[in-house]
């Protein structure tokens, strides 16, 4: 019985690797194609006479170089992630006390607000452009990477206070009442209470805000046109790609140097987010 136990056991866990497999190729490949091709001579990119999912010639780090050597990107990675860190603090300061008035103060029409706040976010860039465009030159900010920590807060921040006010929603009022009643005002009650046990929203919401301030091409490519102060998706989509020349190898190691970290700070940070989400969700 123990035995006939094991197999059942053994066959249910073959049968859900099974069922993921085709998953996992379809997650693994755009990472082992980016892989191949960064590493791929120019020769070897352009054969159709062999299987394009390997090497047939030696391998390379010859577009790697070019990468480094040819183009601004150490500036456009450390521009990214200026502008990801600045754009991910303004959104915190801002989204966690409005979400946290939405949800605990009891303001008149509080709800329809946060419903309102939610559907600025749904507002395609491309409309918002205009008039993002004369504020970026009213603060002489063209051509400058902090245009768009300007900019981008306009659609980082109605998301981030509708995920938190529904995250605030599940903290029970008896914690809180708790603090007021040891001393606290409302304020050091948030700092203290609220806050601690609401991490994973404030995780969420940051990982929200810094990974789509890394990914945004449209406001990027509209208010920035100088190399060195440009974020990688602009600069790799744009000094790569020169006419109908597509530097394909360099390409992908730029693609690759970037997205892979940002894959695993989301899988070290995954169970929070999920919690986070579902968690807004729920209410």
């Amino acid at each position: 019985m123990v035995r006939s136990a094991r197999q059942r056991d053994v066959r249910r866990h073959l049968l859900i690797y099974a069922g993921l497999t085709p998953y996992l190729v379809i997650a693994i490949f755009p990472i082992f194609w980016m892989l191949i091709t960064a590493l791929k001579q120019e020769p070897d990119l352009y054969r159709m006479d062999v299987v394009p999912f390997w090497f047939h010639l030696p391998p390379t780090l010859k577009n790697f170089a070019l990468l480094f050597q040819s183009t601004f990107y150490m500036d456009w990675i450390i521009n990214t992630l200026s502008i990801s860190f600045w754009v991910s603090v303004i959104t915190l300061l801002t989204a966690v006390p409005a979400g946290y008035a939405l949800a605990r103060l009891k303001l008149p029409g509080s709800e329809n607000l946060g419903i309102g706040i939610f559907m600025t976010y749904l507002v395609p860039s491309i409309i918002l452009f205009i008039p993002l465009a004369r504020v970026v030159s009213v603060l002489g900010l063209q051509d400058k990477w902090w245009s768009l920590v300007v900019v981008y807060p306009t659609f980082t921040i109605p998301f981030c206070t509708w995920l938190l006010m529904g995250f605030f929603k599940t903290v029970p009022f008896e914690i809180e009442e708790a603090a007021r009643v040891d001393g606290c005002g409302q304020f050091a009650a948030l700092l203290r209470v609220v806050l601690p046990v609401s991490w994973p929203s404030v995780i969420t919401a940051m990982i929200f805000s810094f990974t789509l301030s890394m990914q945004d091409f449209l406001y990027s490519l509209a208010f920035i046109s100088v190399s060195d102060n440009k974020p990688v998706p602009l600069g790799v989509a744009t000094e790569l790609i020169r006419g109908d020349v597509y530097f394909w190898g360099s390409l992908m190691a730029g693609a690759l140097l970037v997205g892979v970290p940002v894959a695993i700070v989301y899988n070290l940070f995954l169970d929070k987010f999920i919690s986070g989400i579902t968690g807004a969700a729920i209410k």
